[in-house]
């Protein structure tokens, strides 16, 4: 059975449509030669964008030459509301400064320390789910309340329970639902004073998410002032000086960091872990090697495990090469380039596509199809090199991404332990907003194994 893809729009349409498409879902905006194009070039009366699929000049982006291609501020117009000028939205000196303080706090061995977090996270959603067998469970809703729990259990030791946690996750669930993909900025320039026409929904859901995460911000420094703070990874922050300057976040700077982290660490892990429980929903074989495999968890909570998930890690990253969790990344060229025999002007908009280039036809072998086993081939391994960024790559490479990859395989792994899974309903129609969800949600029957 093949996976699940949105059907591509015709090759031509006129600039409004094309607008009121990417707004509504930016998949399905896209024409289907993007499967087989090493780049194409998008004109509008406002700006030009370069679509690269190419690995050598994606490598060039993302790896050789960062300063070149920072983020787009265009794109990130959206999302300014909720994240401020945080790690994800900064560029220049401003983000180099804020990966010298937040990239310790996952290097070395905190990742390990952090497993225990992620066990009991991944136990309360079994707790959960096996109140919900023999029903139709829609299946996002487990996966974000999971991740969310994951993020709140090893960034501020308290559980989703928790009654700002579960009023931070509840407001993120509005945002999401208010928030388009893109604000209209990303197609018309407009001046820094000129407002921005957020939605008044998202923007009262984003104001109450940040004054949440002050609490827990200022509570949090209270506590390390006191001497009395757990050693997670917002302590460990809170704490990392600036290698260079000496400094450390301020409270509006944390809160922008900790927003980008519920964002990332959240919505991204509950997109990838849906979509590859309905993959094992679909494939009952791979389902079944999993189970066997997940019998490793009998253990306990040992960091050591992981290295016997083998099975449950392939399947993963098929599940992310197939729906990455952020569809397209926007840089901007800040000087002229020449790729592929065409000048691209300094300013224009340059989209690097995980979504493309992912499926692209003419570097993978079977490209739409689900085949875990893939990743032991030549073709998955030099492919896994070249054309494989769900992290996005070089220095801005997801600082979480190492994290990811234990939570996701975990929970995945628990679940199949305790549970199977099957499909119910029409297949889940892929669409992207703030990541690849399904457009009605993803129904799945869990019974106890």
């Amino acid at each position: 059975m093949t996976p699940p893809k949105p059907k591509a729009r015709a090759d031509r349409v006129s600039l409004w449509r094309y607008v009121r498409l990417f707004r509504q879902d930016i998949l399905s905006a896209q024409p289907a030669r993007l499967y087989r194009a090493w780049m194409a070039e998008f004109r509008t009366p406002f700006f030009r964008s370069y679509m690269v699929n190419q690995p050598d000049l994606v490598k060039t982006v993302l790896k050789d030459r960062p300063d070149d291609f920072p983020k787009s501020e265009r794109v990130n117009e959206g999302l300014r509301p909720l994240l401020g000028d945080s790690v994800f939205l900064s560029n220049g000196d401003h983000w180099k400064r804020q990966r010298r303080i937040i990239d310790p706090a996952f290097e070395g061995g905190r990742l390990k320390d952090t497993f225990p977090a992620m066990w009991d996270a991944a136990e309360a959603c079994i707790s959960r789910l096996s109140k919900r067998t023999d029903t139709d469970v829609e299946i996002e809703e487990e996966t974000s309340h999971a991740a969310a729990d994951v993020i709140f259990r090893t960034l501020f030791s308290i559980p989703i329970e928790h009654e700002i946690a579960a009023q931070v996750f509840t407001r993120f669930r509005d945002y999401q639902r208010s928030s388009p993909i893109l604000n209209i900025a990303a197609f018309v320039p407009l001046p820094r004073w000129m407002p921005r026409f957020h939605k008044r929904d998202t923007r009262a859901a984003a104001r109450d998410i940040r004054r949440l995460i002050t609490t827990l911000t200022s509570e949090r420094q209270a506590q390390i002032a006191a001497g009395t703070a757990p050693d997670d990874l917002a302590t460990k922050i809170m704490t990392t000086r600036d290698p260079q300057t000496g400094e450390m976040f301020e409270t509006a700077e944390m809160v922008d960091q900790v927003a980008i982290f519920f964002l990332a660490g959240h919505e991204t892990s509950a997109s990838a872990l849906a979509w590859t429980l309905y993959l094992m929903a679909t494939h009952p074989e791979w389902q079944d090697r999993l189970a066997e495999e997940a019998r490793a968890l009998d253990a306990g909570a040992d960091f050591a495990v992981m290295s016997r998930l083998k099975l449950s890690r392939d399947v993963f990253r098929e599940a992310l090469r197939l729906y990455p969790p952020v569809p397209m990344m926007v840089r901007e060229a800040a000087c002229p380039e020449h790729f592929r025999d065409r000048d691209v002007a300094k300013g224009s908009q340059v989209v690097l596509s995980p979504w493309h280039l992912h499926r692209h036809e003419r570097l993978w072998d079977d490209p739409d199809g689900f085949d875990p086993a893939r990743w032991q081939t030549e073709n998955g391994r030099q492919c896994g090199r070249d054309a494989y960024i769900p992290f996005s790559a070089g220095a801005r490479v997801c600082t979480g991404a190492g994290f990811a990859m234990v939570e996701g395989p975990l929970i995945l792994s628990m679940i199949l332990r305790h549970f199977r899974v099957t499909p119910v309903g029409a297949p889940p129609n892929p669409v992207a907003h703030l990541t690849v969800r399904s457009e009605k949600g993803i129904n799945l029957r869990l019974e106890a194994r």
